[in-house]
């Protein structure tokens, strides 16, 4: 689940400093997030197993006639049996009838995120986004996935598979010693370049034992993002997730409170993986190893 942003070829980032201990000067984001031991981010590698095992299930049953709420009713059996507790469910009270009402967040061709489980059923040509969130003896994981129905259209097709790129772009430039801009400006450009609008108004997030922890992280950068840009050290962990549309990059929040949509009906796309920073790169702990 993202948090609100605040106010050709991909290639990889050449040559970047070596990291360094410490916070630089003014970095205030750096100075609050909480650095992970080796032994935290097993923890986290758990908790991303099970939410792998909720995606792998949804992507079984997301079919044509399948309601949406069918598809949250069998996540939430599937957490259940793995003994994690979802994070979505009455988020941010976690109060009953208080917040989000879905185990996951699923938004089906123009929604870009947030949507409700209920009667909308799956038709043949939908891409629906699935996100889901677990914690797992007090460490937590996050991830998203686009899945496309039947006989996608082409052009949303390909939109899918660029958002899904822009992920690994990201994953395969992590590493300590780079500013986080970096690596989103990659993203962007790729998005861009091909025609897409790249969401600015929800970002990734850090993550830990709560879901959402510092830093923010946009998929793209800016003048706003950079007053708020991060070095990356070994045993930050980010939930990265990129979301791009087929049309304008503007969107809206129906009046439910939660469902985003692009504000020319366009379909979006939107991955996400939880994203540990080792010596070496990135470690993905939502893949399911």
């Amino acid at each position: 689940m993202n948090q609100l942003s605040g106010p050709s070829g991909s290639g990889t980032i050449p040559g970047s400093p070596p990291a360094r201990s410490g916070v630089r000067g003014g970095d205030m984001a750096s100075q609050k997030i909480k650095l992970k031991s080796p032994e935290d981010i097993e923890k986290m590698r758990a908790a991303g197993r099970v939410v792998r095992k909720v995606h792998e299930r949804v992507a079984e049953v997301c079919r044509p006639g399948v309601t949406t709420r069918e598809i949250d009713n069998e996540a939430q059996r599937v957490i259940d049996e793995n003994g994690a507790e979802g994070l979505f469910k009455w988020y941010p009270t976690y109060k009953v009838g208080q917040g989000f009402p879905g185990t996951l967040c699923i938004s089906v061709n123009e929604e870009v995120v947030h949507g409700i489980a209920g009667d909308r059923q799956i038709k043949d040509g939908d891409v629906v986004g699935v996100d889901c969130g677990v914690r797992v003896d007090g460490w937590c994981g996050d991830a998203a996935n686009t899945i496309l129905v039947g006989d996608v259209k082409e052009d949303v097709r390909r939109m899918c598979e660029a958002t899904q790129r822009c992920l690994e772009i990201a994953i395969e430039n992590v590493r300590p010693g780079r500013k986080w801009s970096q690596v989103a400006r990659l993203m962007q450009k790729y998005a861009e370049n091909r025609g897409y609008g790249v969401v600015r108004e929800f970002v990734g997030h850090g993550i830990g034992q709560r879901m959402h922890e510092e830093p923010k992280v946009p998929n793209y950068a800016d003048r706003n993002t950079l007053r708020d840009d991060i070095e990356l050290r070994e045993g930050i962990v980010l939930a990265i997730e990129p979301m791009l549309t087929l049309g304008g990059r503007h969107v809206k929040t129906l009046g439910d409170g939660w469902t985003v949509v692009t504000k020319d009906g366009k379909a979006s796309a939107h991955y996400e993986h939880t994203v540990a920073v080792t010596r070496d790169g990135a470690d993905v702990l939502t893949d399911g190893r």
